[in-house]
């Protein structure tokens, strides 16, 4: 049950409208996680608040459902945990009368070259903190630990900060970038690494390296400052009822497709408001406020000209990637010790300088032992379905690349991840797909960005959100939603 906060406050009147025009004291565009967390928010200061969203669910990549074979036992069918960094959702899931949850303490493995190894447990975004660890030789091999371990000594000279991909090849060599970097830094952000800025993903890692002088001291030190445990918490019983609660107590119009905006001054009000014209099932409709949240990059060409001049450079993200997650249901006893720990992050197929990547002998990019890392999930499967069954979740999808995977090769790539024969052991399967997943954090793209967002908080009741201003990331996201709505609720 949500123990949403309340503060009173006296509703702004609403100006005279026609027909077809709703007003209310706030407008969302977007009922995913950002857009529904500023949403309660904004209720939470008194204001009515109306929730546009075009598609016919809520949540965005966070939602759940049912899986054929396993009766009564609903299962997350997008994301499926959140970072502990800072509090903002875990306080905010505790608002909600939900109970958080952390993972089972096996750990992650690698896949690389057709060979799996367990990742390395101290590290950021896959770099190691130790280098000639066991289980950082274990995974790149002698040459490469040694390769890695003379970051220790490389004057500051040998650092290229260009993008996650060059700063890590540049101190600690091919193989760490190759073999651990690029399958958990790529799969966290679905996008290669010489896409993305380390700033946007590593927050604090380059201020700690020119405190170190070293970046395998750099990560150590962000290391030390992490709570103990798993970097990761989930809900019992899924994420995806974070945003089934959220939703429940929001006004949240669904198949209501935002096509314009613009400001007037309607009869009545001392302000311009927000116009935001909407295609629905009932015909085009529009809802006009004083405060407006936007969540989606799609409307930035809408919001540009309102805050800028045509002069002014926009965000022009590259298209993310196209993701699948298919997840099954499997009879499979050999899977009862979790011989892969919680889950499995796939490299990339390596390119050679001008010559183009082998075919992958996988096709998946990750692989998630869902039974194996939730105790709550594990528990439940048993009760409903009986011993020796699991959950396994594979994720396609790489930027460049659209994957439609067959289920026979769904099959064949977790039998290979696995080590174990799946062939004939499916009893159920569901496949969750969204086209465009967050662009990729290019440091061009993150200036862009962050000039964008400048001009936006120049104009009052307006201010943008989501995971492609705040970073990928519910820990991101529900903190900077929060903020926002909180500053737009303060304006009078």
């Amino acid at each position: 049950m949500s123990t949403e906060p309340t503060t009173s406050r006296t509703p702004e009147p609403a100006p005279a409208t026609r027909e077809g025009v709703e007003s209310a004291d706030a407008v969302v565009v977007g009922a995913g996680v950002a857009g529904l967390t500023a949403a309660r928010s904004l209720r939470a200061r008194g204001l009515r608040v109306v929730v546009l969203e075009a598609a016919d669910v809520p949540g965005g990549p966070v939602r759940g459902g049912d899986l054929p074979g396993l009766d009564g036992v609903r299962v997350d069918l997008g994301a499926e945990s959140f970072a502990v960094r800072g509090t903002a959702v875990g306080a905010l899931v505790r608002e909600l009368g939900l109970d958080v949850v952390e993972p089972s303490g096996a750990g992650a493995w690698g896949y690389a070259a057709g060979r799996a190894y367990p990742l390395p447990r101290a590290g950021v975004l896959g770099i190691p903190a130790h280098p000639w660890s066991r289980d950082v030789r274990r995974a790149v091999g002698l040459g490469g630990a040694v390769r890695a371990s003379l970051d220790r000594v490389l004057p500051r000279r040998f650092t290229d900060l260009r993008t996650l991909e060059t700063f890590t090849r540049s101190r600690m060599g091919a193989r760490v970038t190759e073999r651990l970097v690029a399958p958990v830094a790529g799969g966290v952000h679905s996008a290669p690494l010489d896409r993305l800025d380390v700033a946007a993903v590593a927050p604090g890692l380059r201020e700690a390296f020119e405190r170190e002088g070293s970046l395998a001291r750099a990560v150590a030190s962000l290391r030390a400052l992490a709570p103990a445990g798993s970097a990761v918490r989930g809900i019992d019983g899924g994420l995806h009822r974070l945003v089934e609660e959220l939703a429940a107590e929001a006004d949240v119009r669904l198949r209501h497709e935002v096509t314009a905006l613009s400001r007037r001054t309607p009869p009545g009000a001392a302000t311009p408001w927000w116009v935001v014209r909407v295609e629905s099932a009932a015909g085009p409709v529009e809802v006009v406020a004083p405060r407006l949240v936007v969540t989606t990059p799609a409307l930035v060409d809408a919001v540009g000209p309102l805050v800028g001049t045509a002069a002014d450079p926009l965000p022009d993200p590259e298209p993310g990637a196209d993701v699948r997650i298919v997840t099954l249901l499997l009879r499979a006893p050999e899977l009862d010790d979790a011989p892969r720990g919680t889950g499995m992050l796939v490299a990339p197929p390596h390119r050679d300088a001008g010559r183009a990547a082998p075919p992958p002998d996988v096709e998946a990019k990750a692989l998630t032992h869902s039974t194996a890392k939730w105790p709550w999930l594990r528990e439940r499967v048993r009760a409903a379905a009986g011993p020796g069954h699991h959950v396994v979740r594979l994720s396609y999808g790489r930027i460049g690349a659209t994957s439609e995977p067959e289920l026979d090769r769904v099959v064949a790539d977790a039998s290979r991840l696995f080590g174990v024969d799946l062939r004939g052991r499916v009893l159920g399967h569901r496949v969750t797909r969204w086209n465009g997943a967050l662009p990729p954090p290019t440091p061009a793209f993150r200036r862009e960005v962050a000039a964008f967002v400048a001009r936006v908080d120049q104009m009052p009741g307006l201010a943008v959100t989501g995971g492609w201003i705040a970073g990928t990331g519910l820990a991101s996201i529900v903190g900077h939603a929060q903020e926002c709505a909180e500053r737009l609720a303060a304006e009078r």
